[in-house]
């Protein structure tokens, strides 16, 4: 049994329930009866949540025998992490605490076309800027030491939570980051990456143009975890933008209207310009988590987010998980073919959802643009069986009330056709549907064991 593994689990089970008490705060007792675990193995993790300034006493419950319950709390401003959307031509980014709350908010147009270095400059650029937000509103904290999980490829649950009388184990490196060392400062250094693409450290792709090698050397710049004591805690940043990509290496594939891109190594450079971990996933995937962890959907354990903003795509939650599939391309939900003579799309078919919704909505029609999604959305439900529909997107947005009728309409016609219930269609909660927030959760999720497949 790997028990190091087992006490990240039982810490981020702890973590979690701490986080869902929300201020009012939860018993040691209460955690011990909801986590299965025992009180001494509760009073130990809570310890060095306690000591890692992660949790704090939130005051006193009566108890029906013996001396007062002590109930703690989860410190919300221990930790941030920035979430980055980078649209087609707009880029959103957000800094929230440990429960996810938007501290700061930035938002700049972006030309996706534009080529890497631009791109990157401009997104280390507002990354900086938002950090610098978060510090003047008062986000920063106090020093703590906190294993922190690999953003990709690494176990779904926390490393253990260490106090600051501990030592780091030597050599790491990739797999955490420490928070907030002595006096202050952060010791979030930057994770060490594999060279991309099988290239050596120092490149960003072999064979690549001039802007991916200039764009793999170093910043100028200090980590953003490092000096100045108002500074946010930053544990790392989540990027989110149109696939189809690879998750797990952070790697670009060919994004429909931009094969430029395809190749592309961006959570490599990033993370070397900003010396913080960096993860990169689709809009769509990270939208679905930030629903899934906040609780949109309720209790339903499957649901498809639609978003439909300058391009259009689809997030799966199946069983309480982010579906990516075997190559991390599930979700492409766009680029179905709904009409065989149709016209043509920039991922090379014709006929495509997204072609036909985007150009519905060119016409001024969002109402035919709303029944060609309900179409699409009918496909899927068909496949999948999900429990509900979110739409989200700026797109979806500017006539909400008109893609809600029009999607519903369509999705209620197929289950009288078939003698079943209808599956409820409704808007997505958040700002153009939480993409920003969501690559938030990208870092994190993982902190309280919500990491999915």
């Amino acid at each position: 049994m790997n028990l190091g593994a087992l006490r990240s689990h039982n810490a981020a089970l702890v973590l979690d329930l701490l986080r869902t008490a929300g201020p009012d705060g939860i018993s040691r007792l209460e955690l011990a009866e909801r986590t299965g675990l025992t009180p001494q193995a509760v009073s130990k993790i809570t310890a060095r949540l306690r000591e890692g300034g992660l949790a704090a006493e939130a005051g006193r419950r009566a108890s029906t025998g013996g001396k007062p319950r002590t109930v703690l709390r989860l410190v919300p401003e221990a930790g941030h992490a920035v979430g980055v959307h980078l649209d087609r031509d707009e880029l959103t980014a957000v800094l929230c605490d440990l429960t996810g709350a938007v501290v700061a908010r930035r938002s700049a147009a972006l030309d996706l076309g534009a080529g890497a270095e631009t791109v990157v400059e401009r997104a280390v650029r507002e990354v900086w800027e938002l950090v610098g937000e978060g510090g003047r509103s008062g986000a920063g904290g106090g020093g703590l030491v906190a294993q922190f999980p690999a953003p990709l490829g690494g176990s779904s649950h926390p490393a253990p939570l260490r106090g600051s009388g501990d030592r780091a184990p030597r050599g790491g490196s990739g797999d955490r980051a420490a928070l907030g060392g002595s006096g202050g400062r952060a010791a979030l250094g930057g994770p060490s990456h594999p060279a991309p693409l099988g290239g050596s450290s120092d490149r960003a792709a072999q064979g690549g143009s001039g802007d991916r090698a200039a764009l793999a050397g170093s910043g100028d710049r200090a980590p953003l975890g490092g000096s100045g004591g108002r500074r946010p805690q930053v544990l790392g940043v989540g990027v989110a933008l149109p696939g189809p990509l690879d998750h797990r290496r952070g790697v670009l594939h060919r994004v429909t209207g931009f094969p430029e891109w395809n190749g592309f190594p961006l959570r490599d450079v990033l993370a070397r310009r900003l010396s913080l971990p960096v993860v990169v996933d689709k809009d769509t995937n990270a939208a679905a988590l930030g629903l899934a962890v906040g609780g949109a959907a309720g209790a339903l354990g499957s649901f498809a987010y639609l978003h439909f903003g300058a391009g259009l795509g689809g997030g799966l939650v199946i069983g309480g998980a982010v579906h990516r599939g075997a190559r991390t391309g599930a979700g492409e939900f766009g680029h179905q073919v709904v009409q065989l003579d149709g016209p043509p799309c920039g991922c090379g078919n014709r006929g495509c959802v997204e072609a036909l919704c985007l150009a519905a909505v060119a016409r001024g029609d969002a109402a035919e643009a709303a029944r060609v999604l309900g179409t699409a959305a009918g496909n899927l439900v068909a496949l999948l069986d999900v429990d509900l529909v979110l739409l989200g997107g700026r797109t979806v947005a500017a006539a909400p009330e008109t893609f809600v009728r029009g999607v519903a309409a369509v999705l209620d016609e197929r289950a009288g056709r078939a003698g079943e219930d209808p599956v409820p269609v409704r808007v997505a909660p958040g700002e153009g549907g939480g993409v920003a927030e969501g690559a938030a959760q990208l870092l994190l999720a993982p902190l309280f064991g919500r990491a999915e497949g």
